[in-house]
């Protein structure tokens, strides 16, 4: 049996003097939102419900005040592995100690369609050899830490009831309240199972769990996981990195809806102590565009017309009167208003201030939305299913509307707060989306206004040959008035605006290695030729270093390509997890786990073993 031990430092159970690295975290979740578990044991990012609903466990976002769910040993001494049950979003953290080995187990199973509440959180403790003593610690901080609650210990449990929102947790041994928590020490022996079930509750609190139940519950979460990535149809030199790459993009998927998000996170910044803080648990028509493109290449076609779907709606919404048709990103479940707004009795991750939720950048234009989405779906319309009438129609007004606003000025793809300009890079997207267009009409015979079409694609590309290309740099350029560099460009050879070997691309490839490519690392520009509005600096962009290395696999450059690529894969954290950026001595920075990189992972991967033969 399972002894309780008392508590002899209740307010050090949990608590702890800094932050864990955000490379520190693995990711588990149920297809509607994620938490993130150190590799300390303890859960400090958890957003019951929905990815963009507020946090209940947010220490990783203020380690005093925003709430955590800790489970470790009650002892000094342990060191800490952390590995995902194979195939699976299953995450695994093993203790070791002098006296013995025990691991505590993190999952959340799978809603299905038609299930009531927000979804269960299950933490089993259990002993591999010898016998642990073990802390649990929950203490919540409802609303963002912004909510007061009542904590109330049950027959089985405890229940934490705010105005919002009410959780229960089931737990086999006695807790005791402790400053707006609860907590208890126990110990496991070998072969010895103990699980903690956080769920939604009522009145009546949490009801119990069985350790058969909670088993049941594990088989059912791995068996999901393990069938749904034997579908995949890459089999190629980096297998694991790509499936865990396909598991992440997965797990970033709101079932509900079809959306997917372009990250779990909000406000984990790009540079420690700096303002670049962003709330991105929101679904970018770009981001979620390069999704579908990625799982398309490993055959899940369900995904892609889930997103198909939630795409429909968003063209029966769209704005009229000549205004942009399509937002560039939304709410998982297709609103638009995305207000931002800053959460300021919060410190932010190592005091990385300001902490935001909301993201104003939905107000922005960016015209290259346009081209990754129409390229989206004319694969989709390739290697999925054929595309319906009415979203034919949507689409060609969506077309007909770039080829009369393709010129226009916009924010650019990296949603620069410095003004306006023509970036080379959103006029090279309008080109991809009226192309794929002319593609889609082609290769099915639908009816379309390709005499119109084929002139803008011309226009477009012959503006950018004019203009984007810098003489005296010899490579193409950020905007029409500048001569700044701008990595979005290594995306020219990819969507086949140049070809991969055209001496201009070669010379570009050239001058983007000379000034914004560090030992494989790329960055996305230089902030200080080309302020952005912003103040600071950051790191470098993983997705770039994806381009890159495509590129230069492209460009006939494998051996660089391999190279750059195996480098990449090193700075992954110990799971195979990826956050947006790099930075200066190879930290993970920015919001975690992040879409864009996964996905561009993927693709180096596909087309790099296509190179390789």
């Amino acid at each position: 049996m399972t002894e309780t031990l008392s508590i002899t430092e209740p307010a050090a159970a949990g608590a702890r003097s800094g932050y864990l690295p955000i490379a520190e975290h693995g990711v588990i979740g149920d297809l509607r939102t994620v938490a993130l578990v150190g590799s300390d044991g303890t859960i400090d990012w958890y957003c019951p419900g929905r990815f963009d609903a507020p946090s209940v466990f947010g220490a990783l976002l203020d380690k005093e005040k925003g709430g955590r769910y800790a489970i470790a040993p009650a002892r000094e001494g342990w060191t800490s592995q952390q590995f995902y049950f194979p195939e699976t979003n299953v995450l695994i953290t093993r203790f070791l100690t002098g006296d013995g080995v025990a691991e505590v187990i993190d999952f959340m199973p799978v809603m299905q369609p038609g299930d009531d509440g927000d979804g269960r959180l299950v933490r089993t403790v259990l002993s591999i050899k010898g016998e642990m003593p073990f802390r649990i610690w929950v203490e919540p901080a409802f609303d963002y830490a912004r909510g007061s609650h009542d904590t109330h210990l049950t027959e089985h449990g405890a229940l934490f009831r705010s105005s919002g929102l009410s959780l229960g947790l089931s737990s086999p041994v006695p807790l005791e309240s402790r400053n707006g928590g609860v907590a208890a020490e126990f110990t496991v022996k070998e072969g010895e199972r103990v699980s903690f079930v956080l769920e939604s509750a009522d009145e009546a609190g949490p009801r119990p769990y069985s350790e058969q139940e909670t088993r049941r519950l594990f088989v059912e979460t791995t068996s999901f996981w393990g069938n749904w990535i034997g579908r995949s149809r890459y089999r190629g030199r980096w297998r694991e990195m790509v499936d865990r790459s396909a598991l992440t993009l997965k797990l970033l998927t709101y079932q509900p809806t079809g959306a997917i998000v372009a990250a779990a996170t909000t406000s984990l910044p790009e540079q420690l102590g700096g303002e670049r803080n962003w709330d991105y648990r929101f679904t970018w028509i770009r981001d979620a565009s390069f999704s579908i493109y990625a799982l398309l290449r490993l055959g899940f076609t369900e995904e892609a017309a889930a997103f198909m779907s939630w795409l429909h709606d968003r063209f029966r919404e769209r704005k009229g009167n000549g205004t942009d048709p399509l937002q560039i990103m939304y709410g998982i479940d297709g609103r638009a208003d995305l207000t931002e707004e800053t959460l300021d009795h919060l410190e932010g991750y190592r005091g990385s201030a300001p902490v935001r939720i909301g993201n104003g950048a939905a107000e922005q234009r960016q015209l290259d939305i346009y081209g990754e989405l129409i390229d989206s779906v004319y694969l989709y319309n390739k290697y999925g299913e054929p595309i319906s009438h009415d979203t034919w129609l949507n689409l060609c007004d969506v077309v007909d509307w770039v080829a009369d606003n393709w010129d226009l000025t916009d924010e650019g793809v990296w949603e620069t707060r410095g003004g306006q300009q023509k970036f080379t890079y959103s006029r090279l997207m309008t080109w991809v989306a009226v192309e794929r267009a002319i593609r889609i009409a082609r290769q099915r015979g639908l009816p379309a206004d390709l005499v119109k079409w084929m002139g803008v694609r011309d226009d477009i590309y012959r503006q950018i040959m004019q203009r984007g290309w810098h003489a005296k740099r010899a490579a193409f350029v950020q905007h029409y008035e500048t001569d700044v560099l701008d990595a979005s460009v290594l995306l020219m050879p990819l969507v086949k605006f140049v070809g991969p070997t055209d001496p201009r691309w070669l010379s570009t490839l050239d001058r983007i290695t000379e000034e914004l490519v560090s030992d494989s690392l790329v960055y996305r520009y230089n902030a200080a030729a080309s302020p952005d509005g912003l103040e600071g600096d950051e790191g470098t962009f993983s997705i770039c270093s994806f381009w890159y290395v495509e590129a230069l696999a492209r460009a006939g450059r494998l051996d660089e390509a391999r190279l750059a690529f195996e480098k990449m894969l090193t700075y992954a954290n110990h799971l195979g997890l990826y956050s947006e950026e790099i930075g200066p001595t190879g930290e993970q920075l920015g919001n975690f786990p992040q879409a864009f990189t996964h996905l561009a992972l993927i693709s180096a991967a596909t087309n790099l073993d296509r190179q390789l033969g």
